[in-house]
């Protein structure tokens, strides 16, 4: 599969009177635009590639579903009042866009140096991420946005399953309800865990779709920690950062792992 193709067949699978396409060969990116509003997602085809070596058609399925459901959800208004309940955090990588197509700077508060938070209104089956704009139409400011977000990340389900590996044992959680990695600001649920570890405790955010907790008792723990982020990483439909952090005193602190050798 090359990008000639790939653009063909997702051209052919969101083909759609209303929309229009636009190829960037130097960013290797496929833009697909509704043609009344302008709004529009932009994808990158060498990541789409990549995913289909593994999976497949199911690549290409994931992404036509996620560009549908995206370009439905924009043209939607958005209407904050009265659905606060529906209002989450979501965890992006630094690298992740601070302004909309439109140019309008999206809400969201520096979280490490590795992420940021940015705020999303959930519609079932995606979610739309707040921007000034709405925010100024709603009459609503960050503060109050922040407060209820992360209110309601504290009421979704933690349960995590385990595994174990040269005497480390790992969590995972990865309930697929696009707010994984959000849990990671649950600072009561990463307190507890961090109350029942027994070693060091490690976090990592690879993917929108898993949140890993470490129990790391040796040199091995961490190396097995860092290819496994690394495989998370690669494979996620909107990938965060293959680094890890330790969690100590609160305290998310990323950490770089080379081989056996280990360093903050």
């Amino acid at each position: 599969m090359d990008s000639k193709r790939m653009k063909s067949e997702l051209e052919k699978r969101l083909s759609n009177s209303n929309r229009t396409f636009t190829y960037d060969r130097k960013k290797d990116e496929l833009r697909i635009e509704n043609k009344q509003s302008g709004k529009g997602i932009t994808i990158a085809l060498p990541g789409i590639i990549a995913k289909w070596e593994e999976k497949k058609d199911q690549a290409i399925d994931e992404v036509v579903y996620y560009v549908e459901q995206g370009l439905q959800a924009m043209e939607n208004d958005l209407t904050m009042t009265g659905e606060e309940k529906r209002i989450f955090p979501v965890i992006r990588s630094t690298s992740f866009p601070i302004k909309t197509n439109e140019d309008i700077p999206f809400v969201f508060d520096e979280h490490t140096a590795e992420t940021r938070i940015y705020y999303a209104l959930d519609m079932e089956k995606t979610y739309r991420l707040i921007d000034q704009k709405i925010l100024e139409k709603e009459g609503w400011d960050l503060e109050r946005i922040r407060e209820i977000a992360m209110f309601n990340v504290r009421s979704l389900p933690t349960s995590m399953k385990e595994d174990q590996v040269a005497g480390n044992t790992f969590y995972f959680l990865n309930r697929n309800d696009g707010y994984d990695a959000s849990r990671i600001l649950n600072e009561s649920f990463l307190k507890k865990m961090e109350s029942q570890l027994t070693g060091k405790m490690a976090v990592a955010v690879p993917h929108q779709d898993v949140l890993i907790i470490a129990d790391i008792q040796n040199d091995t723990g961490y190396d097995v920690l860092a290819q496994m982020t690394m495989s998370f990483f690669a494979s996620g439909r909107v990938p965060i950062t293959a680094l890890s952090f330790l969690y100590e005193n609160g305290e998310l602190e990323p950490i770089f792992i080379l081989g056996k050798n280990r360093k903050k």
